[in-house]
């Protein structure tokens, strides 16, 4: 509200100068609102009850006699109201007009619904996000599921001629889409378990050595394209299946993305945290691409070339890090590739 100094009998510190006819007071109290405003002909407040006085951050001495800035126009609209801190509050309006005496008076009936205004944009987001995890599955569960169908009823088709090693090798074919599969509903219910701000397991004391050889033998058959360092005695303190998950996340995105081989390196910063490293020797990330690497269903370049993954990985990585306690981010590989890094906690010294 602009300052245009106070009006004549205008400023009592308690909303209701004695010069502001008693007739305001009935009008005002007729509506049923949190913050109550009385604005005459010119634009300037006369009257404010303390419900105002709360929602503007202002005092009734700050109100009074000042220009109230907004249109006046009857019926509801929503403004934003600016706060002397420079937070904004959203607040529905309501003007009716009324005669008092002679003058023409606003009253306008104000309500914070900040609150709910912010409610239904997290409500619209988490719907936008929920159409957007259905596409992309229906997507990226068609062509493995069209190619395990065609497969199977190849092998199940009698008149079918295939040699030893054929019916094998689609057996195989098989078996890694099926695989592929498991590893995008992972992704899909870690992502919602996320979203949903699901409590994690409570973080347990874990030594990372024969973590990582563990994860190594379940995820890659090119367990002898990596390159792994780690002293046997590192243990981290964190979810045991949050720690699973980013391995994973994080290997099957250098095998995907990069090419071999793959470096996983696990050091200890200091007393307090451990980072992991996993980099690979491929072409590494566009410099233009970088900042985009963690957001959710964002793929690289060439991805939609290779038909493969969700753009889910690297989110997933990051949201599992940050809740417990660490953090994850890139950096260009010194050996030319992708270089992912995961801080998180050091269990205490025993």
């Amino acid at each position: 509200m602009a300052d245009h100094g106070s009006r004549t009998g205008a400023g009592a510190g308690n909303g209701a100068p004695d010069a502001v006819p008693g007739d305001i007071g009935r009008v005002v109290a007729s509506a049923a609102a949190d913050g109550i405003l009385a604005v005459d002909a010119d634009g300037r407040v006369v009257f404010c009850n303390p419900a105002a006085e709360e929602l503007f951050s202002r005092s009734a001495a700050e109100l009074v006699g000042k220009e109230f800035g907004f249109p006046l126009v009857v019926g509801e609209t929503t403004i934003d109201l600016m706060l002397p801190d420079r937070n904004v509050r959203v607040v529905e309006m309501r003007v009716t007009t009324a005669l008092v005496e002679t003058d023409t008076l606003h009253v306008a009936a104000l309500r914070d619904i900040t609150r709910r205004r912010r409610a239904q944009q997290e409500l619209e987001a988490a719907l936008e996000r929920q159409n957007v995890v259905v596409a992309v599955a229906a997507h990226q569960l068609h062509n493995p599921l069209a190619t395990i169908g065609v497969l199977a009823d190849t092998l199940l088709d009698h008149r079918a001629v295939l040699s030893d090693r054929a019916r094998a090798a689609a057996v195989h074919r098989i078996a890694e889409r099926t695989a592929h599969l498991q590893a995008l509903v992972r992704k899909l219910l870690t992502a919602a378990r996320i979203d949903a701000a699901a409590p994690q397991a409570a973080a347990e004391d874990i030594p990372v050595l024969p973590f990582l050889i563990e994860r190594l033998g379940n995820v890659t058959e090119q367990i002898e394209a990596v390159r792994l360092s780690c002293a046997p005695g590192l243990v981290a303190r964190v979810d045991r299946l949050a720690f699973s998950e980013m391995l994973t996340n994080c290997l099957e995105n250098a095998f995907t993305h990069g090419r071999p081989p793959v470096r996983a390196r696990v050091v200890a910063r200091d007393h307090q945290w451990l980072e992991i490293s996993v980099s690979d020797h491929g072409d590494g990330v566009p410099e233009e691409f970088a900042p985009q690497l963690f957001e959710r269903f964002t793929r690289g370049p060439n991805a939609e070339l290779a038909g493969e993954g969700t753009g889910l990985g690297l989110w997933v990585v990051r949201g599992l890090a940050r809740a417990n306690g660490g953090d994850a981010w890139y950096e260009p590989s010194s050996a030319g590739g992708a270089c992912f890094r995961l801080r998180l906690p050091r269990a205490p010294d025993e």
